[in-house]
């Protein structure tokens, strides 16, 4: 049932005077909750909670963490009002939202599997050598220890995956950090409901109080008080470039600069090779047709950027996109200022030298987008800074170039991005090597005759990029490697061995994969 209320730690809280609602963007109406920012009570309670916490939390077996990692995605899917909330708060479809939870239980259950196993860690053993010469060598041990209290921000266009028991929560709590959820106003409820799951399980599974808190926040004065504390040690984001570079230079000026993993802006570029378009420009196009429509185009992979030779394959490509893009309907996008924003942005690409291919004139009910598709000279995208922002929405800018060698020029001018896509005849990868790594330099993720849109959730995906895709290039925020934002490496030296950790102890009580003198082993020592 939804309050309206803060989670600090288990305790509900409604101290603050600042009240919004949660606007559902099909009926263009607010919805019924009533919810009640936190103020800075709430803030430095919650904090401290957190604090204490993790002196406890920190120690607990990764078999106790999975099973309150578990826990967790169990009593998601027993909240019957989950459903119907996140779809009266976003306006997506009741598919999408079920899409999402299962996403959202996977992810969780993923790093309980993670956790239980122990390798993780990455412990480092390299054993005392007190003969040699001529200096004897020091026993060596290293593993990987939580930071602290992580603030974690929820995304507007992933209201589950991307929020409150999403992939920072889930991954910082595997690490064994408490977590405080800055929740975001477009999905407050929906929020709220989920960190009732989390609140549940930790008591479920003897948690310790304060390793979780949800707070309200309509503006910025939340998030600002949080990332600013002395005693939160690391934050994770996913939102815009001015949002995400705002939380990171805020956390910079710190007297203690703590890390900041903000996943933000990226336009996605998609490379159309000669031969493969002569063969395929049709299929392609209404493939990318599909791709840049795609939940309205409010993914962060959305293909916002194709790149083609001028050829009578691209023109091919370009008007069959074109006509696809029109067949396909509007949705609603998730809330009034999201489509807001997409009309600035389709605004601001309406300009003289960008030719616009089609963009979808029907009527259309409020809050849904229409859909458009726009093509530029490569000359002209070059000296066009403009051209390269990203417009958030159902949108593509489709790149004419002169030759291989301008499309070279145009990679290497390019921001750091979250993707890139080739398409391609297998040996066209080849005979246009220096574009293939071009690309490659510019982007978190390399695809090969497919498309952007959809990020599975596994250890070998990479969702990040050079900056300003991603604050950290080093890091994915999607699949069990995200673990590895929220820890740091320590050393023993020397170490009594029934002090240390039981994944350094000689005797391997965990069972876990070390590296041992160099190699890999689950075998004990001596």
């Amino acid at each position: 049932m939804i309050s309206g209320e803060n989670y600090i730690g288990s305790k509900r809280s409604a101290k603050g005077s600042v009240q919004f609602k949660t606007f559902n963007p099909i009926l263009n109406l607010e919805n019924e909750h009533t919810f009640t920012e936190a103020n800075e009570a709430e803030i430095q309670e919650a904090v401290e909670l957190a604090h204490q916490a993790f002196l406890d939390f920190q120690a607990i077996s990764g078999a106790k963490k999975a099973e309150f990692l578990n826990c967790i995605a169990d009593e998601i899917l027993n909240l019957e009002e989950l459903i119907p909330t996140y779809m009266n708060e976003s306006g997506l479809p009741e598919g999408r939202a079920i899409g999402e939870r299962g996403r959202t239980v996977f992810q969780l259950r993923s790093f309980a599997e993670l956790v239980a196993e122990g390798s993780w860690v990455e412990a480092r053993i390299d054993t005392a050598i007190p003969d040699r010469t001529p200096l004897p060598k020091t026993d060596l041990r290293k593993m990987n220890i939580p930071i602290g209290p992580i603030v974690v921000f929820g995304a507007s266009n992933f209201p589950l995956a991307y929020s409150t028991a999403g992939g920072d929560t889930a991954s910082a709590l595997a690490a064994g950090c408490p977590v405080i959820v800055k929740a975001h106003p477009m999905h407050a409820g929906t929020s709220e409901l989920v960190a009732s799951a989390i609140i549940t399980a930790a008591q479920k599974t003897g948690m310790p109080e304060g390793v979780f808190s949800n707070l309200n926040s309509n503006g910025i004065e939340v998030g600002v008080s949080l990332v600013k504390h002395p005693k939160v040690k690391g934050v994770g984001f996913t939102g815009s470039i001015q949002g995400g570079r705002a939380l990171f230079d805020l956390a910079a000026q710190r007297e203690e600069p703590i890390p900041v993993f903000a996943e933000m802006g990226s336009i996605n570029p998609v490379v159309l090779f000669p031969e493969y378009l002569e063969k395929n420009a049709e299929s392609a196009a209404k493939t990318y047709a599909s791709s840049i429509t795609l939940g309205m185009g409010q993914f962060c992979t959305n293909p916002g950027l194709i790149l083609g030779v001028e050829s009578s394959g691209l023109s091919t490509f370009i008007s069959t996109l074109g006509e696809e893009i029109l067949t396909i309907e509007p949705m609603s996008m998730l809330h009034p200022n999201i489509e807001g924003n997409y009309q600035k942005g389709l605004s601001m690409m309406e300009q003289e030298q960008v030719q616009v291919i089609s963009k979808y004139e029907a009527d259309v009910q409020s809050n849904f987008a229409r859909q458009m598709v726009a093509t530029v000279s490569g000359a002209e995208f070059l000296k066009n800074n403009n051209l390269h922002k990203e417009v958030f929405g159902p949108y593509s800018l489709v790149v004419r170039c002169q030759s291989i060698d301008e499309l070279h020029q145009i990679i290497q001018n390019l921001e750091g991005q979250l993707t890139g896509t080739l398409l391609a005849e297998g040996n066209e990868l080849s005979q246009y090597q220096k574009v293939v790594n071009a690309l490659r330099d510019r982007v978190g993720r390399l695809i090969f005759n497919g498309v952007p849109t959809g990020v599975e959730v596994c250890p070998s995906m990479l969702h990040g990029g050079p900056y300003p895709a991603s604050t950290d290039s080093r890091f994915t925020a999607v699949g069990i490697d995200s673990i590895q934002r929220w820890v740091r490496p320590v050393s023993y030296q020397n170490w009594p061995d029934q002090l240390l950790p039981a994944e350094l102890q000689n005797s391997n009580p965990l069972n876990i994969i070390r590296k041992v003198d160099n190699a890999d082993s689950r075998d004990k020592i001596g």
